[in-house]
């Protein structure tokens, strides 16, 4: 089982002491990237929930720089410290309470006075009390807490704030203060004395009169400055003067000199000076001063980093990069920066020309619409020789994400756009399709209506080039179904004919017109014309799929399925009728079957036999996805569960995966899963790459099942290995759930849905009924299909032979 597509951006990176690797929050792990290919090297796996922090141990001299060790917490409650060279678990703390953040202020190891021992070290949280929620209010659950790491425990009951919900704590780069932002207030603490656990807490307060957004404290003077929601950033100068100096009488004389003229500073604020600076138009996100103190960095929804003289005021910027930052981390080289932003990516700067020398990048996040065109499918398509993923993304572009490296490969520019962050959705792009060897790509984009203008829908046709998926737009067709949208886009087995269905009541078959240019070097060019348009009855057409060897097309006409010649462009059947309008058509393999799924208010997953032009089964299940094996007759459908089985069966699960044979109706296997909505299903082949990762008993199978769910994580793992379902932590829950329950048996689905109905697994398939004549033909021969029924012609012979008298000669 291999995992991955988790958010690279939850929390701050951080820097090894060599500057060489860095180290990535990812979901419940850390990963481990190098600073000079932008690869992972290494994880460290053991929290069993999303981790908060990681922060690096300083070296106590310039020759300890070579050690890794870290420092991480997470909201599993569990403080662990990590040898990441190895990489290692060195020690665990246990302290039973979800942590949000934390800083640790010193790791220094000066030995006491006279007994040689080391001294405490201290970290500072912020937990959720979930010991105390019922008898507490939510403004008193999260705590601000000390905690000792040397001897593992929190300190005492010392609590030294609340606040309503978790924030993220900043801690000084002497070590001296940390800090965190409460609303407009923001909170400033003085590090207690190390080694002391009852020392008194010492604490001021700054107001300002709008939300702050971010902190961040200078490394040598005694400045902080915070940024809020409306873009301005405020510096602070000579905070806590009066409460943090050394003796009462110090601090009466700094209040005589201070409190004539303290600019810029609120009320009694403790801070000699506080100015402003004001160039972001939306709220400031990242604040960091250089290591030597002279600039500092800032940057929020614009997408650009600026870079201020903290004397001067003067700024210089790195402009367009392309998404809203989040993050930015100096290292111990001072040369080498990194910016994380919320598309999912760190970008390492060469500094201080701020130039990018390596991007890590990870699968960009879903994209929000407008609720209109929330039914149009999800926008993710799958390579399934390369074992990559195309996925839709906010700047109008598709991304190709490798499934095995973990790490994305390349992005198309769909649509030519001044696009900057923050700004409003004008074009969405609806749907995404790839031909099996995924050398060509169909979009389909329409540009939203502005002020009764707009509305225009696009279909494009892409090449890919010889290297890292770098397509080349070939073709694009303007208003291919007249005003109507685009409902789904299918590529032929073969690639060189495209299948658009609209919801205008059409549909259309693109042909390719492959064609080689003799110029200074050989290129292929290709181009797509419109081959035929087909309809049935004017109804919208809402799905469609080609079979496996491309001789049948199938297209939804709402809740009817019509089966089409695709080269001639002629009507061969019409199937149905569905109860609600369906929305997905697969070809199970190279079988006979096809794969229908409708949506609304009675959704349906129904089988249909091709050869009979029958119904096979059906269930009523509200289907998310459906991926069909292109070799075997297996398919698998992403079921969202209903409300009961949420609460019941499946806690904490919102969806299944079932694997089924297209002749049997009982699922083969089941996988309880999470964040189905929105979520995808494909199979993809087995990169000769990466066998040794997911062989399972030195046999590397030849197919995996990848599952991507609604936020964009995803796992591949062997749908047909019994060794590769039982590692899986989301198909042990579902199991565990069905025979804690004791209901269904073998199969685990009427606990779902209810009981099926009794049937015989091994009974013989429907026969054809005979055309000839029998002793008794009027029982028999008006039973089964329509469509099975022989000739008219032989069915009258045989009806009007059944009402002759017939006599022997003997009578005679």
């Amino acid at each position: 089982m291999m995992r991955g597509g988790r958010s690279l951006v939850s929390s701050p990176p951080a820097f090894s002491n060599d500057a060489k690797k860095l180290l990535v929050c990812t979901s419940n792990t850390v990963s481990v990237f190098s600073t000079v290919t932008g690869l992972q090297i290494t994880s460290l796996e053991g929290h069993t929930a999303l981790v908060t922090s990681v922060i690096v141990v300083p070296p106590s001299n310039p020759a300890a720089k070579v050690l890794c060790y870290c420092w991480t917490a997470s909201l599993d409650g569990t403080i662990r410290y990590w040898d990441f060279s190895l990489p290692e678990l060195m020690k665990t703390i246990d302290i039973r309470m979800p942590i949000f953040s934390m800083v640790i202020p010193s790791f220094l190891d000066v030995p006491a006075e006279e007994n040689g021992k080391h001294q405490d070290l201290f970290a500072y949280v912020s937990i959720e009390d979930t010991k105390e929620t019922q008898e507490k209010t939510q403004a008193s659950r999260i705590q601000i807490r000390n905690c000792n790491l040397s001897k593992s425990r929190l300190v005492g009951r010392l609590i030294l704030g609340e606040t309503r919900k978790p924030e993220v704590l900043t801690v000084s780069p002497s070590g001296k203060f940390f800090g965190i932002r409460n609303k407009c207030k923001l909170h400033i603490w003085k590090v207690l004395d190390q080694g002391s656990e009852r020392a008194a807490v010492r604490k001021i307060t700054l107001h300002h009169t709008k939300k702050i957004t971010v902190i961040a404290f200078h490394p040598t003077q005694r400045i902080i400055a915070a940024g809020d929601v409306t873009g301005r950033i405020l510096t602070w100068r000579g905070f806590g003067n009066r409460a943090f100096a050394a003796s009462n009488r110090v601090a009466d004389q700094k209040l005589i000199n201070v409190q004539e003229d303290k600019p810029g500073v609120r009320d009694n604020d403790d801070a000699d000076s506080c100015s402003t600076w004001h160039w972001h138009s939306a709220e400031v996100n990242v604040l960091s001063f250089s290591s030597d103190g002279s600039y500092l960095y800032s940057g929020g929804k614009e997408g650009v980093l600026v870079v201020w003289q903290l004397d001067t005021g003067k700024k210089k910027f790195l402009p367009r990069i392309g998404s809203p930052l989040l993050y930015f981390i100096d290292s111990p080289d001072p040369t080498l920066s990194s910016i994380s932003c919320a598309d999912n990516q760190i970008h390492l700067l060469k500094m201080p020309s701020m130039g990018i020398l390596k991007t890590i990048s990870g699968i960009k996040a879903p994209c929000c619409y407008p609720d209109i065109y929330e039914g149009l499918g999800n926008g993710i398509a799958f390579d399934q020789t390369a074992g990559l993923v195309a996925v839709r993304t906010e700047n109008y572009c598709i991304q190709f994400y490798s499934l095995f490296d973990d790490h994305g490969v390349s992005e198309v520019q769909v649509c030519e756009r001044n696009h900057q962050p923050g700004d409003d959705v004008t074009v969405i792009v609806t749907s995404v399709a790839l031909s099996i060897d995924g050398s060509l790509m169909s979009t389909s984009e329409v540009k939203l209506a502005e002020g009764g203008i707009g509305g225009l829908v696009c279909l494009k046709f892409w090449e890919a080039g010889s290297q890292n998926k770098e397509f080349s737009l070939s073709t694009i067709v303007y208003e291919p179904h007249r005003d109507a949208g685009i409902s789904a886009v299918k590529f032929h087995p073969s690639g060189n004919m495209v299948v658009s269905s609209s919801f205008g009541g059409d549909f259309k078959i693109w042909k390719n017109n492959h064609d080689v240019i003799q110029n200074d070097q050989m290129r292929q060019n290709f181009s797509w014309t419109c081959h035929a348009v087909g309809s049935y009855k004017k109804k919208p057409m809402t799905a469609a799929a080609f079979s496996a060897d491309g001789s049948v097309l199938a297209v939804a006409a709402e809740t009817l399925i019509t089966l089409w010649n695709p080269y001639k462009n002629v009507l061969l059947a019409v199937l149905g009728e569905t109860l609600t309008p369906i929305v997905n058509l697969s070809f199970v393999g190279k079988s006979d079957n096809l794969v229908a799924a409708s949506c609304g208010s009675n959704p349906q997953l129904s089988v249909w036999n091709m050869s009979k032009l029958s119904l096979s089964w059906s269930y009523k299940l509200h289907i998310e996805a459906v991926a069909s094996d292109v070799d075997l007759s297996s398919f698998a459908a992403l079921v969202l569960l209903p409300e009961s089985s949420k609460k019941t069966t499946f806690k904490g699960m919102d969806g299944v995966i079932l694997l089924f044979n297209a002749t049997d109706p009982v699922p083969t296997v089941i996988w309880a899963v999470k964040k189905a909505k929105g979520g995808a299903l494909g199979f993809v082949q087995v990169n000769p790459s990466s066998v040794e990762e997911i062989s399972i008993d030195g046999k590397a199978p030849e197919v995996l099942l990848a599952y991507m769910n609604g936020d964009h994580e995803y796992v591949l793992f062997d749908p047909y290995c019994k060794d590769a379902r039982e590692v899986s932590v989301s198909q042990k829950k579902g199991l565990a759930a069905h025979d804690h329950k004791g209901q269904t048996g073998q199969y685990g689905y009427a606990s779902i849905y209810g009981e099926l109905p009794e049937f015989d697994r091994k009974r013989p398939e429907a026969s054809w009924v005979p055309s000839f004549p029998s002793d008794r033909p009027w029982e028999t021969i008006f039973s089964g299909s329509s469509h099975n029924l022989p000739p008219l012609t032989k069915l009258c012979s045989a009806f009007l032979e059944s009402l002759l008298e017939k006599r022997t000669a003997a009578a005679e």
